[in-house]
């Protein structure tokens, strides 16, 4: 089985880089590839909960993570220097993840075939 990492990076809404990240996140998954999900930087804010992205006239992906589970996607990290500098709770996000070191990031990136980043 073919492993796969996909790493947000970017602010979600400004661009379709979030969107399509998931996108090929649930895709990958529904192909039984073995997806992670890495959250890092300013791709932490796509976690956040109750976002009103059509107030910018943008479409609400964010509500699509839940379906995760339905997938199979159950590696879900986010950078721990990232929540932090947004000063983010583990109640304000949309989905459970796991906080992660730079470097356990790093070592999670080891281990996988694929590295996408969005």
């Amino acid at each position: 089985m073919k492993k796969v990492a996909i790493v947000f990076r970017r602010a979600p809404h400004g661009s379709p880089h979030g969107r399509e990240a998931l996108d090929l996140a649930l895709l990958s998954a529904s192909f039984e590839q073995e997806v992670s999900l890495i959250f890092v930087d300013d791709g932490v804010l796509n976690l956040i909960k109750d976002q009103q992205p059509e107030r910018v006239g943008a479409k609400d992906y964010i509500s699509t993570f839940g379906a995760l589970p339905l997938y199979d996607v159950d590696t879900v990290l986010a950078c721990e220097e990232s929540l932090l500098e947004y000063d983010l709770e583990p109640t304000e996000l949309t989905i459970e993840v796991e906080k992660v070191s730079p470097s356990m990031i790093t070592e999670q990136l080891t281990q996988v075939d694929e590295v996408l980043v969005f």
